[in-house]
Parts: structure tokens; C-alpha cells; sequence
């Protein structure tokens, strides 16, 4: 088969792209590391508000054992999604600003 994103006919990895393909994204990628702080931000929510709100509510502590996997698994979807997304931008050859912070006002 030919890579999805160069046609080349090599061995393709899980997601249908070479290897040279695979290091180009993997090397784009890691200028879009922070994207992490959002998916762990939504578990920590998760957590916090599953977790602590139901036993406030008169349940009992197991349901709330329960928020640290719900926490887990909302960071691993939404870190998928996120995943999903870069793959798309990265195949479509889209320019994805890359954070910063703003010059301090003098």
C-alpha cells in the first residue's frame, strides 16, 4: 500500500504513513506539546467535580472512588480527540500558530 500522505510504497505504520512521514509529524508535533494542559485540565474537572460533588450530595465515597477513573478516562478521550486533530492539521499541511507569551507591558 501507499502512504496516505506521500504515496511512497515502504512498510506503513498503524496509521496508513511511512516512516519518514511518521518522524516529519512527530517532529511537528512536539512544537504543540502544551496541548496536554487542556486534556489534564478537563480530567482534573472531571475529578473535582464528580468526585467532590456527589459525596456532598449525600452519596456514598464509593461512587466517588469512581471520579478518579471517569477523571482518567476524560483525559485520555479528550487527548485522543486532541491527537486526532493534530494528524488531520499536520495532513492537511495547515500552519498551526504556535503559543507564545505576549511581550511584557513596559
Amino acid at each position: 500500500m501507499a502512504c496516505k500522505r506521500c504515496n511512497a510504497d515502504e512498510p506503513l505504520s498503524r496509521s496508513g504513513w511511512c516512516t519518514t512521514c511518521e518522524q516529519a509529524y512527530d517532529t511537528w508535533v512536539r512544537r504543540h506539546a502544551s496541548d496536554i494542559i487542556w486534556s489534564v485540565l478537563g480530567g482534573g474537572v472531571v475529578i473535582a467535580g464528580v468526585g467532590l460533588a456527589l459525596p456532598l450530595l449525600g452519596l456514598s465515597s464509593i461512587v466517588a472512588f469512581a471520579a478518579a477513573f471517569a477523571g482518567w478516562g476524560a483525559i485520555f478521550g479528550l487527548q485522543y480527540r486532541v491527537s486526532k486533530k493534530r494528524r488531520r492539521q499536520f495532513l492537511e499541511g495547515a500552519a498551526v500558530p504556535r503559543a507564545y507569551l505576549p511581550a511584557p507591558h513596559r
